[in-house]
């Protein structure tokens, strides 16, 4: 029988830790964050779920790939957020789809697509259901006849591989480690992972403009697609495989970032390469974020293109166990598949030395070590189950992300982290507010923002709402943007609203007119139907 993800939060229901487990584990984590109940709730089980009755039927042609049984309802129902989380833990699934489709191939997608538009109902696209910003959340308002959400992950094969021009058409159901496993084969990686990458999809980084392994140079999912095939309530969108072109207005990017509101898409060709084998990694310390800022910037601009780059501010470094907390860690790795990489390390961490930083090798990636970028890698691996723990201790864990140039991050970072902390202890008592760099450019960085604060058992959903505005108007006033990599969804709609061109919109609604007329793909983000 096929492993099943929890109805709820992060991972497969067999991974779920016992509650004696769960209770060890607040036991141990309420000391080092200093808030939490040392007694964690539990979640609703599938069992006692009433979900509202489903509205629509699918017709006899596509009812063996639909279905409406409660867990597909409930698993479609949100992604993976805090908010997402606390709801879906408490058994509150207000919006649940009506019908989910699981198609086996485009055929079945365009079918189920033409049923949903021609009966009113809105159509969503879903991949991974990794989504942090309400992305996949079937709240659509009372326009439409009911839901229908459209599980993409059967599509999930490697079709052709161009081993001479080092390209992979994949489908776009694909997960992380299913592509990569394909593409191993023929001795290739796509070299693409986002935090969620054991569960996400390559359609989904693809509607979404995921961020990826590369912190710098290659950071988007952008820099890695040739073309793109997408499936319209008025047919096929699909572009010309090219390394570039000059014609016009590109029809992938149009497509990159669309968050499935101009089409669903069904694959891609990407851009892979030969499997790396030379690497070279190395924690480098500085006394305080600024001067490991500064350090950073010189780094981003020297030409070297570290493939790894993530500065992590004195307090998160204590928080995963990668430094004491007195200190400021950069974690400094290069990587490549044809020549040895030390001298470029090397150079870097000569770069490192004038601005105080100073560090301790680490040999292999992935070698057994204890240090602290060993330490940090593991806790960003651990980060999305621990905060399944979070929610049952009564722990409001959250994040927001943006990017900022060189010149204003200074100002940003203290106006920002300022108003954030007081918000965070206005609304919880008290809590604490990190950052590190996940992707930096010459032009300027892409600071990560970390929020643990103690939750109000049944208040969370508020206390998240009120945080989350504070943040994000102190982004949008500083001269950041709304998101990163983590794209608008619903969550972050009033603001993006409020960044892009009033011009813009108008375009984008048009588009959005001319492929979907009626307005049923993925109806509440990025713009609304006409």
């Amino acid at each position: 029988m096929a492993r099943r993800l929890k109805h709820w939060g992060w991972g497969y229901e067999d991974e779920q830790p016992s509650h004696d487990e769960v209770r060890a584990a607040a036991a141990y984590i309420a000391p080092q964050v200093g808030f939490g109940a040392a007694e964690p709730e539990r979640p609703v089980p599938l069992s006692e779920l009433s979900l509202p009755a489903p509205r629509l039927t699918p017709p006899a042609s596509l009812a063996g790939i639909c279905s409406t049984e409660t867990y597909d309802r409930a698993l479609h129902s949100y992604g993976r957020s805090y908010r997402d989380v606390v709801r879906a833990f408490r058994g509150q699934f207000d919006h649940p789809p009506d019908v989910v489709a699981h198609p086996h191939d485009e055929a079945e997608v365009a079918a189920v697509l033409e049923w949903a538009s021609d009966s009113g109902a809105a159509a969503i696209p879903f991949g991974g259901g990794t989504s942090v910003v309400g992305g996949v959340e079937p709240r659509v308002g009372d326009g439409y006849e009911g839901v229908v959400t459209i599980d993409l992950k059967r599509l999930d094969r490697v079709l052709e591989v161009d081993e001479v021009s080092l390209a992979a058409r994949i489908q776009a159901g694909a997960t992380g480690p299913g592509l990569e496993q394909q593409l191993a084969e023929h001795g290739l990686t796509l070299r693409h992972f986002p935090q969620s990458f054991e569960f996400s999809t390559l359609g989904g980084w693809i509607a979404t403009r995921a961020g990826g392994h590369f912190a710098t140079l290659y950071t988007h999912i952008d820099d890695l697609v040739e073309s793109v095939r997408a499936l319209t309530p008025l047919g096929v969108w699909q572009s010309r495989r090219l390394p570039g072109s000059g014609a016009g207005v590109s029809p992938d990017r149009m497509l990159i970032g669309s968050e499935g509101t101009l089409g669903v898409i069904t694959e891609a060709w990407m851009r892979v390469r030969r499997k790396p084998v030379h690497r070279a990694s190395a924690g480098v310390r500085f006394a305080t974020f600024a001067a490991g800022a500064e350090a950073v910037r010189a780094l981003s601009q020297s030409g070297l293109y570290p493939t790894n780059c993530r500065l992590i501010d004195p307090a998160e470094a204590k928080l995963t166990g990668a430094g004491d907390g007195t200190h400021a860690l950069l974690v400094l790795g290069f990587e490549s598949a044809d020549h040895d990489v030390q001298p470029w390390m090397s150079l870097a961490l000569g770069c490192c030395v004038g601005f105080g930083g100073s560090w301790e090798r680490r040999g292999e990636e992935g070698a057994a070590s204890a240090d602290s970028v060993g330490s940090w890698r593991q806790a960003f691996l651990r980060a999305p189950y621990l905060r399944d723990t979070f929610v049952a201790m009564g722990v409001l864990s959250e994040t927001f992300e943006t990017a900022v140039t060189w010149d204003r991050f200074p100002g940003f970072h203290a106006a920002v982290s300022e108003r954030v902390q007081a918000a965070v202890t206005a609304v919880c008592g008290s809590g604490a507010v990190s950052c590190r760099f996940t992707h930096v450019y010459p032009d300027g960085p892409a600071p990560y923002f970390t929020i643990l604060a103690p939750a109000r058992r049944g208040d969370e959903l508020e206390q998240w709402a009120q945080i989350k505005a504070y943040a994000s108007e102190a982004v949008l006033e500083h001269g950041g943007t709304i998101t990163h990599h983590h794209a608008v969804g619903r969550d972050h709609r009033p603001w993006y609203d409020r960044q892009r061109p009033a011009l813009f919109a108008d375009a984008l609604a048009a588009a959005k007119a001319a492929v979907d007329p009626r307005g049923a793909l993925n109806p509440g983000v990025l713009i609304d139907p006409e």
